[in-house]
């Protein structure tokens, strides 16, 4: 199964507050951000990975090509319009089913195990989408789902929406020709790709894990660290 990484962002509030490394290496309890996904999705039936970083990243290119020999790994630099933008460059090296994810997300390690199960045997989804009711994202997206947890819209307003996208996507479907598709019309942003998946009618769920959390800000490595400690 491939794992694709969209770690092309600059992360301007960690570099605000002080933090000067790029964010996919912060260490969170010791190991990068980036690196606890990569050595989490292996134990979980991944097995090639295709990552993309921005043209500015020489530091996380050569952390990336020095721990990460053991299995096909594809990277790509190039810093490109968007998110979406970077999915779609990334896409040429993935087949279904394939999980898509950000790096700035920490989570519990057994409730991803969870998730991975719960998406390889979601036999009726083309997409399985990562959600929490924890929010401290400055931007969450916000899911609306029904009691079968089909999603039935995405957006940027509460609407009372129970829960937010926790940055990780489990795709089972080809979706290249939607890709293209929503380029043709100007779609920019993961978010909106998400969303235009929702509107041309595929079949999206979520999962619910207990807390995501969102590194975009220096006290948030604290907290990280902590949630982390305290559910071992």
């Amino acid at each position: 199964m491939d794992l694709a990484i969209i770690a092309a962002g600059e992360g301007l509030r960690l570099k605000e507050e002080g933090v000067n490394i790029p964010k996919p290496l912060v260490e969170i309890n010791g190991i990068p951000l980036i690196q606890r996904i990569i050595d989490i999705a292996l134990k979980n039936g991944v097995d090639s990975i295709a990552c993309i970083i921005n043209e500015e990243s020489e530091e996380l290119e050569k952390y990336l090509l020095n721990n990460n020999s053991s299995q096909p790994f594809n990277l790509i630099v190039e810093s490109t319009p968007s998110s979406f933008h970077s999915f779609q460059q990334v896409s040429r090296f993935l087949e279904p089913p394939f999980l898509l994810t950000t790096t700035d997300s920490v989570f519990r390690e057994d409730e991803f195990a969870e998730f991975m199960k719960y998406s390889m045997n979601m036999n009726q989804a083309d997409a399985v989408i990562a959600v929490t009711d924890f929010i401290d994202d400055e931007k969450p997206l916000y899911v609306n789902i029904d009691e079968d947890s089909k999603i039935l819209s995405i957006g940027d307003k509460d609407n009372n929406c129970e829960f937010v996208t926790g940055g990780m996507y489990f795709f089972k479907k080809d979706i290249r020709d939607e890709i293209n598709n929503a380029l043709n019309e100007n779609v920019s942003r993961l978010r909106n790709f998400l969303r235009y998946l929702v509107h041309h009618n595929h079949n999206l769920f979520a999962y619910p894990f207990s807390k995501i959390i969102d590194v975009d800000h220096a006290a948030d490595i604290k907290t990280a660290e902590e949630f982390l400690t305290n559910n071992k």
